[in-house]
């Protein structure tokens, strides 16, 4: 990868490539000939002195069966970009903890939040079909 400098993540990712090729007991030339490189080359990625491509840390991942991320875990973060990224966080579950003795009302809370969406998002002739259908599965439900 000409022209980019590395950096000390490059170098905590070739400490972890290179723990696993030896857990797994691989050679360099093992590994660099699965990859159509040199073992030089190999040596490079795993002292830090060259970044390795996302390519080639996939396949090495599937070589050593451990999950790319490992070789993301525990290192230093040089940026501002928070640990999750800027996904949305997660949803509350509500589902009622046991459904054998779950205590009435306990789908309350996803009740209210449904009727929100349907009071924002529908149309009024969605709400009431919407309301129908809630009606056919009480009355399905033996309620």
């Amino acid at each position: 990868m000409a022209g980019q400098k590395t950096d000390a993540r490059d170098v905590h990712v070739g400490q972890r490539i290179a723990l696993q090729r030896k857990k797994a007991a691989l050679t360099q030339k093992r590994v660099a000939q699965s990859f159509g490189m040199s073992a030089a080359q190999l040596q490079k990625y795993e002292k830090g002195t060259n970044r390795i491509s996302a390519i080639h840390l996939d396949t090495f991942s599937r070589l050593t069966g451990v999950p790319v991320a490992y070789f993301f875990e525990g290192m230093q973060r040089l940026d501002d970009v928070p640990p999750e990224g800027f996904a949305e966080r997660p949803q509350q579950a509500f589902a009622a903890d046991s459904a054998a003795d779950a205590a009435p009302g306990s789908w309350q809370g996803l009740a209210e939040v449904v009727a929100e969406h349907v009071k924002r998002h529908f149309t009024e002739d969605g709400r009431k079909d919407f309301a129908a259908a809630i009606q056919v599965l009480g009355t399905r439900l033996g309620t």
